[in-house]
């Protein structure tokens, strides 16, 4: 229990020193962005286990719980403790929790007692040639089988015997092996408290290093103030104002086409215009030579004549089929997209983009003052932090913490070797030690082992220890809480023993274990608006005045409408693909001329024939040369036509549907931008002091939940108690008197199966011979 005490006190001293480093890392800040505390490692295992031996002591538990089968008695420890140790009170509810195991020393005693006494009147006997003293055998018939009985029996008693025996040399043993390792364990819990005290300066000094990074990142973003804020309201703006934009930059495109267009199918037009002229004089020509090939005599006479008269009867295959002359010209439509063009709205649509995309950059020079204003904030809440990290001496209150570990590390290495020497003793002489002095021990170790595990171990185990250690008033009659009378000297406040080792097992930082925001609350000093509430303000009364943005001018809009009311879609478009869908001649030219070549081989030879024959030819010349060409050439101005016509298609609403874009959008920026700026503004300073909030935030995390996470003073209390105490000491000392007892115990009736079979192997003065004759 002293040791208990002992280490509790151990975690009473190092909360009150660490109370100090709370209250000093909760007024510095905490980083911001993906920052993390650096991991500590510690050496020392959390957990025990015995190994194969743990099965033996499990037996020991199991008897013992049979032999105190009560609950752990909370109520008549709390008594006790608060009556100072008075037992007179309590007595008869003392003695029934401890009526087993008192039945068991009693039993040991009276061994203790008796053995000696029966061992005295037994060679007493003895002498007066009794109790098997008589030099005399008496055979009996059952005695061959008698002396079989008692050797089994002794054998088997032996083998229990020597079981007992085994498992108080294991438990020697074992008591050996984990005493040689308790300066280990005891280093190891040494050095990682030591890394605890020494790893929270360093911690909270890594935090405090931290908010340069915070400012960094902050910085950053104020000097990218163009692309964050003022990208952001030209980002809100641009959904509505760009297709408006593209709307028009679009418009200007169709009107240079549109006069690009109108020139090719101008020009193309004069050209066919000519060339079909130039056809339509190719064909009467060879339309004239025909009919004067026509009129020689041969065609008078038959059967020539109705060749002739077919011939002359198509002639009319030859005729011109188009009349492009009455198709329109298109110069006046030209005149006017010429003067439209005048305006170079390209250019004016620019403007309106240069305007727009300019925004960021106004945004940029209007911002100088209060980008400034924030910097100089953020430098001096840095100023704050470095003169805050200078004023709390970490070290100095951390220091009388240290000394105390080193003196119980001194004096632990100066009594350990006495501790190794007694358990040397144990090894040497304990096993041979005679019976009722073996008993002795026996019962002694019993009575402390059996007590110590069932008042100490289990219940520090099942925690119910601190249960009753945290009952109100009971360490202290004017406190309700000892543990927070001793750290704040506030009985009141709620801080059990249990609640702060449940804690520290789980790893978790001192300020929140002992809940040291009773003496200083690190979230009253983190408030974001004290640290950094002037750079919302200036956030909040940014004014940034974005005017005279025009998406394009008044000359612009009338450029447009004297687009749409060019007539460009009134032209009659039918006419022109009316015209240009016929056949530049009325008939197949190949056809008329292969046709005219057939009958022109059935006349007789003559100049006929020949004539007729050159004609034939000669159209074919046509056609590759006149008539091939104009039809490509009709086709492609039919495609350029249709093109135009689509592009013209609704011209008039296109414009009206371009302005009214334009307007709306023109209206959106009048109406709205002072609401987007608002907006971003927000956004952006919001981004801003995100960064401290958060940074703060991880301050405050750090340390009421990570910064000197005190399972190094869990880890040395478990290996105080319940791994140097109850698995080193009293489960291996349980096991010692568990076998001894138990190879005491059968050595009894040991003694009494020995004499009885002694009598069957002791050379007697005279014995009883009995011969078996034959029957008769």
């Amino acid at each position: 229990m002293a040791l208990l005490l002992g280490f509790l006190l151990l975690l009473l001293e190092l909360c009150g020193n660490t109370l100090s480093l709370g209250s000093r890392s909760s007024t510095e800040g905490t980083e911001v962005l993906e920052l993390q505390l650096p991991a500590t490692n510690y050496e020392t295992k959390d957990s025990y286990k015995a190994g194969p031996i743990g099965g033996l002591f499990q037996i020991v538990h199991i008897f013992l719980r049979v032999v105190q089968p009560n609950d752990f008695p909370e109520d008549i420890l709390r008594k006790i403790l608060q009556k100072k140790f008075d037992l007179s009170t309590d007595y008869e509810k003392i003695i029934y929790y401890e009526i087993g195991v008192i039945i068991c020393a009693v039993l040991g005693l009276l061994f203790v007692i008796l053995m000696p006494l029966v061992g005295c009147c037994f060679g007493l006997c003895r002498c007066c040639n009794k109790c098997g003293g008589e030099m005399h055998q008496r055979q009996k018939k059952n005695g061959p089988f008698l002396r079989k009985c008692f050797a089994v029996s002794l054998l088997v008693i032996s083998i229990f015997i020597s079981i007992g025996i085994i498992y108080g040399f294991v438990a020697n043993h074992h008591l050996r092996a984990q005493i040689e390792k308790t300066r280990k364990l005891a280093d190891s819990n040494f050095r990682d408290l030591r890394t605890l005290l020494n790893g929270a300066p360093a911690e909270i000094s890594y935090i405090l290093s931290q908010y340069t990074t915070t400012k960094e990142k902050a910085f950053s973003d104020l000097d990218n103030v163009k692309s964050l804020l003022g990208g952001g309201i030209h980002e809100q703006l641009r959904p509505k104002v760009i297709p408006a934009l593209d709307d028009i930059k679009a418009m200007a495109e169709a009107i240079k086409e549109t006069k690009e267009a109108l020139l090719n199918v101008n020009n193309t037009l004069k050209e066919l215009k000519k060339s079909s002229a130039q056809l339509n004089t190719s064909l009467s020509d060879v339309k004239r030579d025909l009919e004067q090939s026509l009129n020689d005599p041969m065609c008078s006479a038959p059967p020539v004549a109705t060749t002739c008269n077919n011939i002359r009867t198509s002639l009319s295959q030859l005729d011109d089929n188009t009349n492009m002359d009455q198709l329109p010209s298109l110069d006046k439509p030209i005149d006017k997209i010429n003067d439209i063009l005048q305006t170079n709205l390209s250019s004016l649509v620019q403007q309106g983009y240069k305007s727009f995309n300019d925004i960021p950059e106004m945004v940029e020079n209007q911002t100088t003052d209060i980008i400034s204003d924030v910097k100089s904030t953020l430098n001096s809440i840095g100023s704050d932090i470095e003169s805050i990290g200078e004023q709390i001496p970490i070290q100095d209150q951390l220091s009388n913490f240290m000394g105390y570990i080193n003196d119980t590390e001194t004096y632990i290495r100066r009594n350990l070797p006495t501790l190794e020497e007694y358990d040397s003793y144990s090894g040497a002489g304990v096993s041979f030690l005679i019976c009722w002095i073996l008993m002795t021990i026996v019962v002694l170790t019993f009575v402390v082992g059996a007590n110590v595990e069932k008042l100490l171990c289990e219940p520090y185990q099942n925690r119910k220890l601190f249960q009753v250690l945290d009952t109100p008033y009971l360490l202290n009659e004017n406190w309700k809480h000892y543990l927070s009378g001793m750290v704040f000297n506030k009985p009141d406040i709620n801080l059990t023993f249990e609640q702060v080792y449940s804690d520290c097992k789980e790893n978790k930082g001192i300020y929140g274990t002992l809940k040291l925001e009773n003496s200083y609350n690190i979230s009253e000093h983190l408030n974001i608006q004290e640290h950094a509430g002037n750079i919302s303000n200036d956030f909040q009364n940014m004014k940034v005045n974005i005017d005279n943005i025009v998406l394009l001018d008044e000359a612009g809009r009338k450029n447009l409408m004297d687009f749409s009311f060019s007539g460009i879609d009134a032209i009659n478009y039918n006419i022109y693909l009316a015209e240009l869908s016929k056949a530049p001649t009325k008939g197949n030219l190949l056809s008329f001329a292969d046709d005219l070549e057939v009958k022109a081989n059935h006349l007789p030879h003559g100049s006929l024939k020949q004539s007729l024959k050159n004609n034939a030819q000669t159209i074919r010349t046509i056609h590759r040369s006149e008539v091939i060409p104009l039809e490509q050439s009709m086709s492609s101005v039919y495609q350029s036509i249709k093109e135009l016509q689509q592009k013209s298609s609704g011209l008039g609403m296109k414009v009206t549907n371009t302005l009214s874009s334009l307007d709306s959008a023109q209206d959106f920026l009048t109406t709205r931008i002072s609401s987007v700026i608002v907006e971003e503004s927000q956004k952006y300073g919001n981004t801003i002091v995100g960064y401290f909030e958060r940074y703060l935030q991880w301050v405050k995390i750090s340390i009421t939940e990570k910064i000197a996470a005190c399972k190094p003073v869990a880890t040395a209390l478990d290996s105080a108690v319940d791994v140097f105490l109850c698995s080193y000491i009293i489960d291996p000392m349980n096991l010692f008197w568990f076998g001894i007892g138990k190879a005491t115990v059968f050595l009894l009736p040991a003694l009494i199966f020995a004499v009885k079979l002694a009598k069957h192997y002791r050379r007697m003065d005279s014995e009883d011979v009995y011969e078996e004759f034959p029957p008769s």
